[in-house]
């Protein structure tokens, strides 16, 4: 019996979501099944992009590889990805994926990661809690919708083609996406979890959810300050 939870992020053009503000959701089991899954149909204004920057949080003991965070096109499988091999982290836009080495990844730790492409330059980084990557080329062409990101699992086809060796067991938190660039100052902020700025594509306190399976959903721990 397997079974995973099925998760609609709702844009501003879309109807009023079930809020999921403080929320973190725990991926239970090693199976294909398990993810969550958000698509794009129309919002025009979101099915082109020029530049994103995306973060989240995550908790694991995995040491095996998987992706965490999938965003497909029709034409490009990979088109936005986060993904974990053996010895690095990872991110692929339009299926050029250059590896991340040297972060300070550990297991049971929960980690603030965050990715940036522009296209003007085609260059990608990673910042992992706070400390950045060095910049890598990737593609110089933007982004085109309609687009479906998964998290916890990595889309071989638009929409589809999960592995259950490629999946996602942990905790995973407070995913948020942006169309511009943010200061060092925001991203310190979203580090330390108090008063960062909310992302304009995607914002993990207007989230509309459908739970079908075993990936729990829980309220968040509160920090203290």
């Amino acid at each position: 019996y397997q079974m995973l939870l099925l998760l609609l992020l709702v844009a501003s053009c879309a109807a009023t979501p079930q809020k999921t503000i403080r929320k973190t959701l725990i991926y239970l089991k090693f199976v294909k099944t398990n993810k969550t899954i958000y698509r794009e149909y129309e919002c025009p204004n979101l099915k082109q992009y020029s530049y994103l920057l995306s973060q989240y949080r995550f908790f694991t003991d995995l040491s095996r590889e998987y992706a965490s965070f999938s965003l497909a096109l029709p034409s490009f499988y990979s088109g936005f990805v986060f993904y974990k091999t053996l010895n690095s982290l990872a991110m692929c836009v339009r299926d050029t994926c250059p590896n991340f080495e040297g972060l300070d990844f550990k297991l049971n730790k929960w980690h603030s990661v965050w990715g940036t492409w522009d296209a003007a330059s085609g260059l990608a980084q990673l910042w992992l809690n706070g400390e950045p990557s060095s910049r890598k080329l990737t593609s110089k062409s933007n982004i085109n919708g309609p687009i479906t990101i998964t998290l916890g699992q990595d889309q071989d086809s638009h929409g589809g083609g999960f592995e259950a060796k490629q999946s996602f067991v942990g905790m995973m938190s407070d995913l948020h996406m942006w169309d511009y660039k943010l200061s060092p100052c925001e991203i310190q902020k979203y580090v330390n979890d108090f008063g960062y700025a909310k992302g304009n594509v995607l914002n993990w306190n207007s989230l509309e959810f459908q739970i079908i399976g075993t990936v729990l959903v829980e309220n968040k721990l509160k920090t203290c300050q």
